[in-house]
């Protein structure tokens, strides 16, 4: 769901850049411009940006900065050794954090007149789920080699043919839970918004579902990333 005024879109166009009127775009360059990528580019250089500007030079005794970024580094990183080891969870912690924090300012930003998240669009969070599908395989892969099929197979060999449509259908239906959980709650909660602001105006009316949210961007952005851990964990595990 788009604001009926983006920011970007009124920078677009004082640069004399296309202004995309549907989701996508017609043209190339409208395509690269569309709000989803664009707004995409916008927390990408917020995460960038913010960093470098808050912490500065690394102290051993950390100040105020460098403890909230330490804290929510660290967070994530006990998160993910806690639910499968420190060495599996030092080794994916670099997709797993980008993803928690990308997702985050993503759904977040869609809360602020004149911006929208980017998850919103199921292009950026089918996109992000095929990252998370191909990468558990590869894992599963390279832990198990060929063996890997049992995960699919079952326990019995007279099974298999029981057994293994339904663990294909059930993988395959990852693409699709993940992906459109994150893209539905995020395109309902900025369609919940437009509607209100158009209805009560910018400030009391719409200050309830502001601070839910708020609750459900947090919410969805440790659901994804929790389900995200949970399968790349499950591939690298022994099949039962």
């Amino acid at each position: 769901m788009e604001h009926p005024i983006l920011f970007i879109s009124v920078i677009l166009q004082a640069l004399g850049l296309p202004v995309p009127h549907t989701l996508v775009g017609e043209t190339l360059l409208a395509k690269l411009v569309s709000p989803h990528l664009t707004y995409t580019w916008l927390a990408m250089a917020i995460l960038i940006i913010t960093p470098k500007l808050t912490l500065g030079k690394m102290e051993l005794i950390p100040n105020g900065k460098q403890n909230f970024w330490e804290v929510c580094v660290g967070g994530i990183e006990s998160y993910m050794a806690d639910q499968m080891g420190a060495e599996r969870a030092s080794m994916m912690f670099p997709m797993i954090a980008t993803f928690a924090f990308y997702i985050l300012i993503a759904n977040l930003m869609g809360l602020m007149p004149g911006f929208m998240s980017p998850t919103s669009n199921l292009n950026i969070t089918l996109g992000m789920t095929l990252i998370v599908w191909v990468t558990h395989h590869i894992l599963g892969l390279k832990h198990h080699g060929i063996k890997y099929i049992n995960h699919f197979t079952g326990p019995m060999v007279a099974l298999i043919p029981l057994m293994l449509p339904i663990e294909l259908i059930s993988n395959l239906a990852r693409i699709l839970s993940l992906s459109i959980r994150l893209f539905g709650n995020i395109m309902a909660k900025e369609t919940l918004l437009a509607i209100l602001f158009m209805l009560y105006g910018a400030f009391f009316g719409p200050l309830p579902i502001l601070c839910l949210g708020v609750l459900v961007s947090v919410v969805q952005t440790m659901v994804f990333v929790l389900l995200s851990i949970l399968y790349c964990q499950g591939a690298m595990e022994h099949a039962h």
